[in-house]
């Protein structure tokens, strides 16, 4: 009788002992174990073939096997034991993560089809609200600061006085209003460059380098620097007093130095809101996904680094490069990356900001790498290819190309002796067909570049309006 006592106590006892094995004193594993008593002997077999235990033996001996893995199986065992009581709602929460995942994809590819191409009218709707709606906004926020507005009415009106008042001063002022807005022009363009077309190349081709070019030609045309002023710079046109200097390479460097700084503290000034807009999304948490594309992209680039750095493109280990530069050197890494023509530098002002990396510490190094080593740079690049030795050169090896050779000089001397004749006053202007068509081919070239970039400001603008009107439908819904 005792033996039978024993034998009937044991597996109560046992029953108790795996309650208090598996559970410790946490209460998830304690609410576990208490459903996995309520299972019969085939429902705890299927949880020990889940994990690997052997399935013989009693509901006791299944239920003592079963609470020594509890521990380290905790998630798992939430998603098979919680089945009866969770499974609903672990369902419901899958199923309303993936309708929240084709949403996203639904509006993505919604957003990316707003193109003039494929939408005109669409596209060119939202363009234009969205001009108004930045335009309130923007407007509410100088309204609201009255300081800043009474301080933009005072100088305008100044200016307006300054300029149109009647004095001994009327010759320093409308030079310098002239200068101001030559400068306003070329930070204009610097700051279209690195907003508008990302990589600072377009307008530099279309704009900045046409200049250096033209004044390194009128110089070695002209013999002199001394371009009189008007027309320079709106166009150059040889002095008439027939002096002649010596011109050098630092002097024409000298006469372009205003106009390529200017144009590199725009593109210092464009690069600023990928900067503003990583800062923001670390200090608030804002999700990638509802936000800015390269923050996106930069979010995905860490994840990869951290999980598939084997599988990294040759791109995507150039943006790491410049991502550890910035982050491990500092001022100096950010003055680097910005001194030379870099079109991953945009992963540089979200670097910046998503470490939080001071602001002149960023903006200090962007300016003095863009408008001061790295504008050098280019306008040595320039002065050196359009030096008239050197062309008068190149055109002599292009005679040494087979078959097109001899056909390609002729336009291209024709098209520079045009542009030289038309930097002197009042000389005949006797061009070729070759002139001609090598002129109006670049002007199309011109006009294509400027249309892309046209094209590309209405598409960006439709894309942000449809963001912006996604983003407060969401946030209706998630209200509501």
């Amino acid at each position: 009788m005792p033996v039978k006592k024993n034998r009937k106590v044991r597996p109560a006892f046992s029953t108790q002992n795996t309650k208090q094995t598996s559970t410790g004193n946490n209460p998830k594993n304690l609410k576990i174990s208490d459903e996995l008593l309520y299972l019969n002997k085939e429902q705890l077999k299927i949880e020990c073939r889940k994990r690997g235990q052997r399935t013989t033996g009693t509901k006791n001996e299944l239920l003592q096997r079963l609470g020594k893995t509890m521990a380290g199986h905790g998630k798992k065992k939430d998603a098979t034991g919680n089945h009866h009581m969770n499974g609903g709602s672990t369902t419901q929460a899958k199923n309303k993560k993936h309708i929240d995942i084709q949403k996203k994809e639904k509006e993505k590819n919604e957003r990316e089809s707003l193109v003039l191409w494929r939408k005109p009218l669409r596209t060119v709707e939202y363009f234009i609200r969205e001009c108004i709606e930045l335009a309130t906004i923007y407007g509410k926020k100088i309204l609201a600061s009255k300081v800043i507005l009474g301080v933009i009415s005072l100088s305008v009106l100044l200016l307006y006085i300054l300029v149109n008042s009647k004095g001994p001063h009327q010759a320093l002022v409308q030079g310098a209003y002239k200068k101001l807005l030559w400068c306003s022009y070329w930070v204009g363009l610097g700051i279209l460059s690195s907003v508008g077309l990302g990589t600072g190349l377009h307008t530099f081709l279309l704009y900045l380098g046409p200049h250096i070019a033209q004044v390194t030609l009128a110089a070695y045309e002209c013999g002199s620097l001394d371009f009189p002023e008007p027309p320079y710079p709106d166009e150059i046109v040889c002095p008439t007093d027939g002096k002649v200097g010596v011109i050098s390479f630092l002097s024409i460097m000298s006469k372009v130095r205003l106009e390529a700084m200017c144009w590199g503290a725009g593109t210092a000034l464009g690069e600023l809101p990928p900067y503003f807009m990583a800062r923001a999304a670390r200090l608030s948490g804002i999700d990638p996904d509802d936000e800015d594309e390269d923050l996106k992209a930069f979010e995905e680039l860490e994840k990869k680094k951290k999980n598939h750095r084997n599988e990294l493109t040759l791109v995507e280990k150039g943006k790491l490069f410049v991502e550890e530069i910035v982050q491990k050197v500092g001022f100096l890494g950010i003055l680097a990356c910005a001194s030379i023509p870099n079109p991953l530098f945009d992963l540089a002002g979200i670097t910046c900001g998503h470490f939080l990396v001071p602001f002149w510490t960023f903006f200090g190094a962007t300016l003095i790498g863009k408008a001061i080593i790295k504008m050098h740079l280019q306008k040595m690049f320039v002065i050196i290819a359009f030096n008239e030795t050197l062309i008068d050169t190149a055109l002599d090896w292009l005679k040494l190309v087979p078959v097109i050779g001899e056909k390609l000089q002729v336009p291209f001397k024709a098209f520079l002796n045009g542009q030289k004749q038309k930097l002197h006053k009042n000389a005949p202007q006797a061009t070729t067909d070759g002139g001609n068509i090598l002129g109006s081919i670049f002007e199309k070239f011109v006009i294509a570049m400027v249309l892309y970039f046209v094209i590309s400001i209405v598409n960006s603008f439709a894309q942000s309006y449809h963001k912006r009107i996604n983003k407060k439908k969401n946030t209706k819904a998630s209200k509501d």
